[in-house]
């Protein structure tokens, strides 16, 4: 039987030979987070030499749209990989891009149960502050989710999982099709509404990244924070 480790340095290795193989460019160093059942994988040093013409040409919505294409074909390898790898019965596979800072997560949802493990957050932090800005900052970019679930993966890594978040033009929006503008769209949105809660307090921990996906057939949404380290 495999090690954690030996899991964690495997999903890495793989991740790292997949967006090299599919983009022309692997990461310079990545960081694999598994709390089941949510396995995340944060990278670093992520852009080609194709996106760095674009991005100067201000095309940075191509970029995204042509890296969502590009995931949206690998979400059944990296489904099938990860099973191999771990055994992890990966079901959902989600990611999110900043292109700024080049770096990007990719997030893997198992078919575990969930639990939010309220005794896994530290002491100095303030869980139930922190849920009610996540509240605040959903209703300002679009709606009060049905549903809100907060999840201290480790010391560096925050996921946030929100059921029934889309409004009735977002639905509608949907079904003519408009799926990649709403996703694009909304990412800026829901950036906008995170980085205006003051979310670093509640924490007492500043946070380095904020990344967002959403599987908008099931209305979910996720957000991973990645923070900084203590001082």
């Amino acid at each position: 039987m495999k090690t954690s480790r030996t899991i964690h340095t495997e999903i890495g290795a793989y991740v790292s030979s997949l967006l090299r193989n599919s983009f022309g460019k692997g990461p310079t160093s990545i960081y694999v987070t598994i709390s089941q059942p949510f396995i995340v994988i944060h990278f670093r040093g992520f852009i080609t030499s194709m996106e760095k013409i674009l991005l100067k040409q201000n095309e940075t919505q191509r970029v995204l749209e042509t890296r969502d294409l590009l995931m949206n074909d690998l979400r059944k390898e990296i489904i099938r990989e990860f099973r191999t790898i771990g055994g992890l019965s990966v079901e959902e596979v989600y990611a999110d891009w900043n292109l700024e800072n080049r770096t990007g997560v990719i997030i893997g949802v198992t078919d575990d149960p969930a639990d939010e493990g309220v005794e896994d957050w530290p002491e100095d932090t303030d869980r139930q502050a922190f849920r009610q800005k996540l509240i605040r900052s959903s209703i300002i970019a679009e709606k009060k989710a049905d549903r809100l679930q907060t999840f201290w993966l480790d010391h560096r890594t925050i996921l946030v999982r929100r059921f029934g978040i889309l409004t009735p033009i977002e639905k509608a929006l949907l079904k003519k099709g408009v799926t990649e503008e709403l996703r694009l769209a909304k990412r800026d949105l829901e950036q906008e509404a995170l980085d205006d809660m003051d979310l670093e307090q509640d924490l007492n921990q500043s946070i380095s990244e904020i990344f967002l996906d959403w599987n908008f057939d099931a209305d979910v949404g996720y957000v991973v924070f990645v923070l900084n380290p203590k001082k």
